[in-house]
């Protein structure tokens, strides 16, 4: 609904939406949506410093490396204190996993809630100084176990994930999240100070025209990468044309164009990382959880990201993901 001044005054914020949703769920509390609303928070202030950087001397390295063995940057850093700082004030978060810190953070009792949050503070940060788009991405568990929170409470498959999302940094800041009922993207508004829903029921196409890998591991990749790569740069039916590649090496932002476009994103296991490079617990699973609820598929290679069982908080794992028809032609290659 918009007046005569074209604004819209009936618009879906985040928050709206996320109480619309809680009022279908006969025992929710509102903790989740407090939880999330923190997020936002956080997400909102990284927003701002990003358009800020270069101003405010948030540019290079900070000094030190995370749990990757990857410099951290200025950014890194804040981005990382903003996420802990508030979910450790939401009340709603019992355990902290973070790419930038070795061990699990335990929120103290006063504040202590129910959900274990694992995230990558700022994804792609190898992007930062060149102004190319970067994100953040988050995975949310229940605490299911009695007890104070403890590691144990972290490893869990991504089956049992009852929310992920991403931002994504860029022209504008999008949030895209799902609670396990589809996925919806949110553009923040800066003359709202708001998010607002812009992508409602958001669908991967079954198929795409789009290829997503870092083609400069090639040397290393297994027989059966290297036959899908060549298959769409080289279709053997003359009537097909070959897919285009598009890499950012930000993987918030590859995704996202994974999602829109439909398409297939790979970073798989290699000779060099035979394990994959990605993590698990705040990457593959949040990533594959939104996915799958988008109609896309996402897998290991092997099985379904979702479904592995994490033995470490820093886990990794291969990573391909994308329109159904793509990720199955893939996994064809590789004798699955």
């Amino acid at each position: 609904m918009s007046n005569a001044h074209g604004m819209d005054t009936d618009c879906m914020t985040l928050t709206r939406f996320l109480i619309s949703e809680q009022r279908k769920c006969e025992h929710a509390t509102g903790a989740l949506t407090m939880l999330l609303n923190q997020l936002m928070t956080a997400i909102k202030a990284i927003a701002s410093a990003v358009k800020r950087a270069g101003i405010a001397n948030l540019y290079g390295i900070a000094g030190s490396s995370n749990t990757s063995g990857d410099e951290q940057k200025k950014l890194d850093v804040l981005a990382n204190d903003l996420f802990v700082n508030m979910l450790r004030s939401s009340g709603q978060a019992a355990l902290l996993v973070s790419e930038e810190d070795e061990k699990v953070i335990e929120v103290d009792v006063p504040n202590q809630g129910k959900y274990i949050v694992c995230f990558d503070p700022l994804d792609g940060s190898s992007n930062i100084d060149c102004l190319v788009s970067i994100g953040s991405i988050f995975g949310i568990y229940e605490k299911k176990s009695a007890g104070s929170p403890a590691t144990a409470d972290a490893l869990r498959p991504g089956t049992e994930l009852v929310a992920s999302g991403y931002a994504l940094y860029g022209a504008g800041c999008m949030v895209v999240l799902t609670t396990g009922c589809g996925v919806n993207g949110f553009t923040l508004d800066p003359t709202l100070g708001d998010f607002v829903l812009t992508h409602p029921a958001m669908n991967i196409k079954e198929r795409g025209k789009i290829y997503s890998t870092n083609e400069g591991y090639a040397l290393y990749w297994d027989e059966g990468i290297k036959k899908y790569i060549n298959s769409v740069k080289f279709p053997e039916d003359s009537k097909k044309a070959p897919y285009s590649s598009r890499y950012i090496g930000s993987m918030v932002a590859d995704v996202h164009r994974t999602i829109l476009y439909g398409g297939i994103f790979l970073y798989p296991a290699n000779s060099k990382s035979p394990k994959g490079k990605l993590r698990l617990l705040y990457e593959g699973n949040p990533m594959a959880h939104i996915v799958e609820q988008a109609g896309g598929a996402a897998s290991t290679g092997s099985g379904r990201i979702l479904e592995v069982m994490p033995t470490d908080i820093h886990e990794r794992v291969p990573v391909i993901l994308g329109s159904k028809a793509d990720v199955a032609d893939c996994l064809a290659c590789l004798g699955q």
